[in-house]
This record gives C-alpha cells, sequence and structure tokens, in this order.
C-alpha cells in the first residue's frame, strides 16, 4: 500500500524535474558562448554568491548548464535532458532510478558539482574501488576544470591522505571505506588523528538498493584480538564430518542455522569426555560446535570463500570479488580455517561497530542512483526518508526478454546453456553469462572447452582482469562467464555490426566474383574495425570524406559515414544489413532478488540499442531447492525427457514467489536488525557525543572540550561516596564500626586515604554522605594543585586516560549487548517482546557502562594523581620551582598501561 501511496506523488516529481531540464536547456546557448576561463570562473562567482546568502537550489539551473557544457569539453559528453532531470532528483535527497546504460555516472556530475560549490564536501560512494578510482579520474577531470578539488578514498591510504581526500569538495569512495574511517575517528585519542573533520554534509549513493538494501544486513565492525581459541576450533572441525545431519543436527538453509538434536549432543559429550555440554563452564563449547557445523554447511567453498595462498578469503556475495583483509565474525571465519586445515589466526573481539543503515543516517542530505530500486521504494523511505523517481529513458529499450526455461537437472541445463552460447558465437553475437559461484563459472568453462568455443571467465579468481575482460566483452562473438555481474558497475558495449559476415561477403565479392564492392559504414571508427578484418585478404580503400573515386573489379571501398553513386555491377553492402543482435545475457540460475537478475539483465540493450536476454533453470537450483519446497512436486509432472527444458507458466509462477519469499525473509532481517540497532545506535550517539566532548571539536567545527579536571573530581566524588554508601547497611544511622569498615573497604579498592576521615559517634547517613563527599573533594582538588602550583599540565594525560577507559569499557558494552541479542529471545517463551525485553535490559546495561566508566577512572586517574602529589610534596620527583604557570615545555605527564590492564601515569621533566 506504501508503495503505491508514495508513487502516486511520483508523477508530479517527474513533471518538475522535467521544467528543470527545460529551464537548464534555456540557458544553454549563453554558456556556450563561454570561453573556458569565463566558464571556470563561474565557480568563483557561484561560491562568492552562496557566501552572500543564495541558496543552492537557486543556484541549480546556472550551475548545472555550466557543468552540462564544461562536461561535453572536457569528455564530448553532454548529459541528455533525462540526466539533467536525474541529476535535479539526486540534489532534492532523491534516489534517482534510471535503466542501466542511462549514464549515472555523468549524471552524478552535476549534483556533486553544485553541492561541492558549499564547501562542505560531497561524498560519492560507489559499490567498488575500481569505480571509485575510475569516477574520480574520469568526472573528477570535468570538477576540476570548473576549479573544484576532487579525491578518492582507498584502501592503501594513510590517515594524512584520507585527512586531505575528505577535505576536498567531492570525494569517492566505498561505504566500507567511509564507515570504517568514521569508526576509527571515534577511537582515536588525539584531534590531529581525526580524519573526516567536516562531517557527513551528502552523499550520493551509486548502486543504492545494493548497498542500502542488500548490505545492510551486514554491520561495519572493527575487531581487536581476543583469546586464542584454535585448538577448539580444530577439535570441533575433526568432530563435524564424523556428525550426520537430520541425525545428529538440523539445516534451515532458508534462515542460515544449525541446531544441535539430542543424538548430537551425546555425541559430542562422548567424544570429548564431559557429562554436560550445556552446564555453563562449557557454554563457549557450544558455540564453537555451531560454528563448524555452519562451516560444514552453510559456508561453501569456491562460492562464499576461497583458500588462496593458505587464507581463507571472502567472496562478495553481490559483486562476485574477493573481499581481501575481511574476516567472518562470531569464529565463523575462524571455523572456517579450521575446516580447511589453514593456519588459524587468532579470534577478534568488537572495538567498535555501525549498520550501514545508521551511518547512512548520520548525513545531512541523502541521495542515490540505481537501475532497480522501484520494487524497495517503500523501504528506502520508511528507513531513509527517501523518495524514489523513475527517470525516463532517453532512448525506448527494445531488449527481448525470452521466457525462463526450466530443466530437471543442473548437468542438462548447463548443457543447454552452452549449445545456446556456441550457436550464438557462431552467428557473431556477443554473449554474456551470470552465474552465482566461482565454481559454477568453472563448470560451465570445462562444458564450453570440450566444445571448442572460445571464451573468457570473470570471477573472484582473476578479478584484476575485469577491465580487460569487460572491454573485450561486447565484440563480435566475444563470450564472458562472469559470476555476481549485477555487481559489477561495468558498461558493456556491444558491437552492433557483424564485422566478420560482412568482410566475409565482401572478399566473396570481390575476389571470387571480381566485382567492385562498395560498404557504407556508420563512421571512421567503424569503418576501421572492417578494415580490420579485410587485412591480407582484399585490396581495399577507406573514404572517410565524399569523392567520385570508385572502385575497380576485385577492390573494396569502405565508405565512412557517408553514402554516394553506385554504378551498375557494383556490390553495395550496408552495415544495418549485418547486425549482431546486440548483447545477448543468459543467466544460469535466478538470484534470490528479482532486483539482481534485473541489474544482470540490463547490461543489454542500453540507450535504445538492441539486445535479447534469457534465463535457464534448473530443479537444483539454490532458490527451488531451498525456497520451491512442495510446490516443486508439480513441476517434475513436466519432464518427459529429463535433457529438454520446458516453458511454463506454472514454472515461472513458482521462481516469484520464491523470490518473494527470500525477500520478505531478508526483509525480515533487515527489520529485525534495524529494531535492535536502533537501541545500540541511540546509546552509540550517546556515547559518542560524550567522548567528543573529552576528545574536544574537530578543527573548524564547533564545540567546547570538555573539563576533565572537573570530570575527574566529579567521577571521584560520585563513585566513592556511592560505594561507600553501597557497604553500609541499610539504617538511618550507622555505627562507627559500620562506618570504619565501610572506608577501609572502599579505600582498598580505590586506593584513596579514606582512613584519614575518621567517625567516633554513630551518625546519620545523609550527613556521612555529604562529609565523605567534601573530604573526598577536597582531598582531589588539593592534589591538583600541587601539580598546578609546579607548572604540572594535567589535562593532556588526563585526557587520553579517561579515552583510553572509554574505549575499554565501551568495547566490553558491545560484547554484552551482543549476548543480550543473542539470548533474548528466550523472553517469547515468557510472553514478553524480545524487542521490548532488549531495550529494557539494554538500558541498564548502559547505565552500568557508565557507572564503572567513573568508577575506572576514579580508581586508575584519580589514584594515580594523588600519588603523583604525594610523590612531588616527599621530594621523590624533583620539579623547578615557579613562580607562575610553567610553559608547555616544563613537565608533562602520560599514561600507560600495567601488566593488570591498569593505566598507570609517568611523570616526565
Amino acid at each position: 500500500m506504501l508503495s503505491k501511496l508514495l508513487r502516486l506523488g511520483e508523477g508530479r516529481m517527474v513533471k518538475r524535474l522535467k521544467g528543470v531540464a527545460d529551464y537548464v536547456n534555456t540557458l544553454s546557448d549563453e554558456t556556450e558562448k563561454l570561453t573556458d576561463e569565463q566558464l571556470r570562473a563561474k565557480t568563483a562567482e557561484f561560491k562568492t554568491r552562496i557566501d552572500n546568502g543564495a541558496d543552492l537550489d537557486d543556484l541549480l539551473p546556472e550551475a548545472f548548464a555550466v557543468a552540462r557544457e564544461a562536461a561535453w569539453r572536457v569528455l564530448s559528453q553532454r548529459h541528455f535532458d533525462v540526466q539533467v532531470m536525474g541529476g535535479a532528483a539526486l540534489h532534492f535527497g532523491n534516489v534517482a532510478e534510471m535503466k542501466t546504460g542511462e549514464g549515472k555516472t555523468l549524471t552524478c556530475v552535476l549534483p556533486a558539482y553544485l553541492n561541492g560549490l558549499g564547501g562542505k564536501g560531497v561524498h560519492v560512494v560507489t559499490v567498488n574501488e575500481y569505480l571509485a578510482k575510475r569516477d574520480a579520474e574520469w568526472m573528477g577531470r570535468v570538477h576540476r576544470f570548473l576549479g573544484l578539488e576532487v579525491d578518492v578514498i582507498l584502501n592503501e591510504l594513510n590517515p594524512e591522505q584520507r585527512r586531505a581526500a575528505y577535505n576536498a569538495d567531492i570525494t569517492y569512495s566505498t561505504n566500507w571505506e567511509l564507515g570504517f574511517d568514521y569508526l576509527r575517528d571515534n577511537m582515536t585519542h588525539s584531534l590531529a588523528d581525526l580524519v573526516q573533520q567536516r562531517g557527513h554534509n551528502f552523499a550520493i549513493v551509486d548502486e543504492v538498493d545494493s548497498i542500502l538494501i542488500d548490505e545492510a544486513r551486514t554491520p561495519l565492525i572493527i575487531s581487536g584480538p581476543a583469546d586464542d581459541a584454535s585448538h577448539w576450533h580444530k577439535e570441533f572441525a575433526r568432530l563435524a564430518p564424523l556428525m550426520e545431519k537430520d541425525l545428529h543436527y538440523e539445516v534451515d538453509l532458508r534462515k542460515r542455522t544449525v541446531g544441535i538434536d539430542e543424538l548430537g549432543v551425546e555425541f559430542v559429550e562422548d567424544q570429548l569426555g564431559i557429562e554436560n555440554l550445556y552446564e555453563a563452564v562449557n557454554t563457549p563449547l557450544v558455540n564453537y560446535l555451531n560454528n563448524a557445523l555452519k562451516a560444514k554447511e552453510l559456508y561453501k567453498r569456491d562460492k562464499d570463500y576461497l583458500v588462496r595462498e593458505g587464507e581463507v578469503v571472502i567472496v562478495d556475495e553481490f559483486s562476485g570479488r574477493m573481499l581481501t583483509g575481511r574476516r567472518y565474525n562470531d569464529g565463523i571465519h575462524e571455523a572456517i580455517e579450521a575446516k580447511e586445515g589453514v593456519e588459524i589466526k587468532s579470534e577478534s573481539q568488537t572495538l567498535a561497530s555501525i549498520t550501514l543503515q545508521n551511518y547512512y543516517r548520520l548525513y545531512k542530505k541523502l541521495a542515490g542512483m540505481t537501475g532497480t530500486a522501484e520494487t524497495e521504494a517503500a523501504e528506502l523511505h520508511e528507513i531513509y526518508k527517501l523518495g524514489v523517481v523513475s527517470i525516463p529513458t532517453n532512448r525506448p529499450m527494445v531488449r527481448t526478454d525470452q521466457s525462463d526455461l526450466i530443466y530437471k537437472t543442473q548437468e542438462a541445463k548447463f548443457l543447454a546453456v552452452a549449445d545456446d552460447i556456441k550457436e550464438r558465437n557462431e552467428a557473431g553475437q556477443p554473449v554474456l553469462v551470470g552465474t552465482t559461484s566461482v565454481e559454477r563459472s568453472e563448470y560451465l568453462s570445462r562444458i564450453l572447452q570440450k566444445l571448442r568455443v572460445p571464451h573468457n571467465v570473470l570471477n573472484a579468481k582473476n578479478h584484476e582482469l575485469e577491465a580487460a575482460i569487460v572491454a573485450e566483452a561486447g565484440r563480435r562473438g566475444a563470450v564472458t562467464v562472469a559470476t555476481n555481474m549485477a555487481g559489477r558497475g561495468a558498461n558493456i558495449k556491444p558491437d552492433l555490426t557483424n564485422y566478420k559476415k560482412m568482410a566475409m561477403a565482401a572478399i566473396d565479392a570481390a575476389n571470387g566474383q571480381n566485382k567492385p564492392v562498395v560498404i557504407h559504414m556508420k563512421d571512421a571508427k567503424e569503418a576501421q574495425r572492417l578494415a580490420e578484418w579485410l587485412d591480407n585478404r582484399a585490396s581495399y580503400a577507406v573514404a572517410d570524406q565524399p569523392q567520385d573515386v570508385l572502385p575497380g573489379p576485385g577492390q573494396v571501398l569502405i565508405r565512412a559515414g557517408h553514402e554516394g553513386p553506385v554504378p551498375d555491377g557494383t556490390t553495395l553492402l550496408d552495415y544495418h544489413d549485418y547486425p549482431t543482435g546486440g548483447l545477448y545475457v543468459i543467466g544460469t540460475e535466478r538470484a534470490n532478488s528479482r532486483r539482481i537478475d534485473d541489474q544482470l539483465i540490463g547490461r543489454s540493450a542500453r540507450q535504445g540499442t538492441p539486445g535479447r536476454s534469457k534465463f535457464f533453470l534448473s530443479l537444483q537450483d539454490d532458490l527451488l531447492r531451498v525456497f520451491g519446497g512442495e510446490n516443486l512436486s508439480p513441476l517434475l509432472d513436466l519432464f518427459g525427457d529429463s535433457s529438454k527444458g520446458v516453458q511454463s507458466k506454472l514454472a515461472d509462477k513458482l521462481v516469484a514467489q520464491a523470490q518473494s519469499r527470500v525477500e520478505g525473509m531478508h526483509f525480515e532481517v533487515r527489520d529485525n536488525t534495524t529494531k535492535y540497532d536502533e537501541v545500540l545506535n541511540k546509546q552509540r550517539d550517546t556515547f559518542y557525543a560524550y567522548r567528543d566532548s573529552i576528545l574536544g571539536p574537530a578543527p573548524g567545527q564547533e564545540g567546547e572540550q570538555a573539563d576533565v579536571k572537573g570530570l575527574m573530581l566529579d567521577y571521584a566524588v560520585n563513585s566513592i561516596t556511592d560505594e561507600v554508601l553501597e557497604h553500609l547497611p541499610k539504617h538511618r544511622k550507622q555505627t562507627p564500626e559500620d562506618v570504619k569498615k565501610a572506608l577501609a573497604e572502599v579505600c582498598e579498592k580505590y586506593n584513596f586515604p579514606l582512613e584519614e576521615l575518621n567517625v567516633y559517634d554513630k551518625i546519620k547517613t545523609s550527613e556521612l554522605e555529604k562529609q565523605v563527599a567534601s573530604y573526598v573533594e577536597s582531598k582531589v582538588q588539593s592534589a591538583m594543585g600541587v601539580f598546578e602550583d609546579h607548572g604540572l599540565k594535567l589535562e593532556d594525560g588526563a585526557r587520553v586516560g579517561m579515552l583510553t577507559i572509554l574505549d575499554a569499557n565501551w568495547t566490553d558494552h558491545l560484547e554484552m549487548m551482543e549476548a543480550l541479542k543473542d539470548g533474548i529471545q528466550w523472553e517469547a517463551i515468557a510472553g514478553r517482546k524480545p524487542e521490548d525485553a532488549y531495550i529494557e535490559r539494554g538500558f541498564e546495561i548502559f547505565k552500568e557502562m557508565i557507572t564503572n566508566i567513573e568508577r575506572s577512572c576514579t580508581s586508575q586517574l584519580v589514584s594515580e594523581l594523588l600519588a603523583g602529589a604525594d610523590m612531588i610534596k616527599k621530594g621523590v620527583i624533583k620539579v623547578p620551582e615557579v613562580q607562575r604557570p610553567a610553559p608547555k615545555s616544563g613537565l608533562s605527564q602520560s599514561w600507560t598501561s600495567g601488566d593488570d590492564g591498569k593505566l598507570k601515569a609517568e611523570w616526565k621533566a
């Protein structure tokens, strides 16, 4: 219902965008007359107007006209009206749905230029580093021509280079780099180390549905080393192959979970020699067992990951690329390493995390581009407040989408695919074949080799050859077998003329029949491509200008982009009569999402060129096998000869239902992630704001730095006073003995000299509270005074020490919240909503963390402060006498971590 309601307003938006494009067109003549210098000067003019209060919306027509003209002069590419409409949609904070091949990359130039003028930064987010680097160099030429600074964030950049890149007017990067830099910034102990100093102004996200919908299920996590558990991973990797599915454990492929049965528990207990696997002391073993079984059943080599040079490397399920350096969380990666017999790297614990959903909510304005967002319009609006606007195509789409062919077995399906490829290859049509895994791409490749069909394979094992393979993929008769092509963002430009077939006809007429031959080609580039096929095969000439010279018998004249008289007896060939049919896309399996399928077939028939697509399926495909369920039975009756495929409306319906079930399940996962992460996100915002106040505002940003001395004083007073009260009986009055005992216990915990606080008679608890607070405050202020009197600067060292304590507690808090989420589902048994229980208990855990931070600062920082002051007074630390505050080159304080994990202060002259 929401999707339909959102669509009602879309027509008005498209009409509005058309008006913007028309207005920009009225400025074209005036803009074209400007010299290069005058065109560049427009940037300075726009910036001045912004400084004087002009709104970006008001500048849009002029800025777009300038950027459009600059693109033409620099790239020889002029924005179509529909691209201007798309650019305006992006500027207004929408998702521009533009069909594949409509030029989203060029479209992005317009809003990036306009918003880059404001000096607050524009982040253009691509799906991989290859595209980020390409677009920063390619489209960046336009922005640099106009005087804007453009940079790119790549994995290999150091912090200084990253900082410079973020300070550019326009920054290209991937969502992973942006998100991880944000998390690292919130772990730094120095303002000078921040890289995202300007915050989050405006982001334009390419393939926005992939990033904000598909990948939103995966949180960004920065991890640190945890305890070594390689022994247990190896032990359970030994046990997992000995256990039988449906006897010892059950597998739910839809939910990607495993469940241990009673016989499985008994088997493990017998193998490990333990009495009860589910005793509290054995809780970690249950996790190792679960992970070992998941590694066995749910994570497949050459599909989910590769083993290269002794390491397990994750394969991106959306792009098919290797994610070098990335690891599965929660011990899964270590379980896979144990399963594969490679070195098990130490487990990790989460130091900082954020979901992509919450990261992109940080931006003041967000926009996105994709070819397939319509199906997710409601979710994009609900979570990100993004509207989806379908931009018309520049030319009518003429792709022929053939009905799916379904086979009984995968073997029969791939043999049929190979036969179809061979036929199209011999006809000269370029073919792109999409597969869902490395394993299946190599399987098809072996069949094609037996059939002697030349082809290229593009998958995670050779992704470094991507640019070269894609460049050849559109050639006449080229065959490209690619894994997860939908996520590659590559533009395949197919040959539309069958040069080989045309050249053979010309050679036959000239050499075989000794006739003069005239060939009409579209342009000089096309003429040259044909000439390559005639080299050393026929006598030919290329005429790129009209002329009266005609070919003699046995000669070939190629006319490039023009026509002329043709004498009787001359064989006339025209490129229109020798089409390849455009790019033919074959899908070897339906993806879990309709959008992924649409992205694959969208590689064909771009910008009005012809094309064709077809899917070959089998009843053994993952989608139908896992999600088809009992509905598969009627389909089996359709197959007489298992080697032949059938077209069936029942099969089409079953595929649609299966995809709908998967999409529904994924939405449920994302929705669940959102509910739980919303709690953690509020805590994260509060904690990071707290942390930022201690660190201080980034250079050029507003805000005040917290008074760390004041915080230390408050923490000491609150922590020690509260602890003393907690150690006392719950009475209105306290005896001297109870007070003395409580003070001694708190004194030992905090190393704070409370023994000097003497109580001889019974005292009211409220009065004791005031005395303790006053005493602690006096002692801490006195110690601080000692340092100030001797010119010692406390703030910097205390600030670092406090941040270290905050980060350690946040790491523990994340672990506790994750454990809470894992176990919260049991609340449903008690009749409570798990998310309600998570909110309630999560709030309690967060308050406990804040209390722990205050008490840790007291036990570590304040106790060291008092000890340092005492050493100065006793002369253990020699300091020069000063009559006024010491210069910055005086004594300084630093904090180091001792063997017990606590912070120790070091004082240096």
